[in-house]
């Protein structure tokens, strides 16, 4: 049997992010997906911000791997404390995209919307307190750095 409530994300610190070239032939789902994360930048830049990505979050609200499922998509930024110990809070687009329960009214919809940013703080503390956020953090800055350098080398000799 499943976990109660499985989560999965793809974490990108925002302070990482060193420029939006969108390419001009992009598909327009990856075009939002840039401008949702340039707007994300734009406001939560300064802060100890974090994007996730190709996210999803999945309750088994009955003792069966087949009836009672409910599977949220979402996507956004988690901000955590000064110390990258403790999420604060989460701004997230979430959607229903699968579901094996009956029609749900739409206050029981507007809950687990809520439950679903509550159970992504709490994975996203377990995700800290893993050492994964720090990992990230540090590969990311090193993509950056590595990225700069490889620019300004091949500026060089153009």
């Amino acid at each position: 049997m499943p976990d109660a409530v499985q989560i999965s994300f793809d974490c990108l610190p925002l302070r990482a992010v060193g420029r939006f070239d969108i390419p001009l032939d992009a598909s327009a789902e990856y075009r939002a997906r840039c401008e949702r994360l340039q707007q994300a930048v734009e406001k939560y830049a300064e802060q100890n911000a974090y994007y996730l990505l190709s996210a999803h979050c999945v309750f088994h609200l009955a003792n069966s791997e087949v009836e009672g499922m409910l599977r949220f998509e979402f996507e956004g930024t988690v901000l955590t404390d000064d110390s990258d110990l403790k999420a604060t809070s989460a701004d997230l687009e979430i959607q229903l995209s699968a579901s094996t329960c009956s029609e749900m009214p739409a206050r029981v919809a507007d809950w687990f919307n809520e439950m679903v940013a509550r159970a992504v703080l709490i994975e996203f503390d377990r995700y800290i307190a893993a050492g994964t956020l720090a990992a990230d953090v540090r590969r990311s800055e090193e993509r950056r750095r590595q990225s700069d350098s490889d620019a300004a080398f091949i500026a060089m000799y153009l």
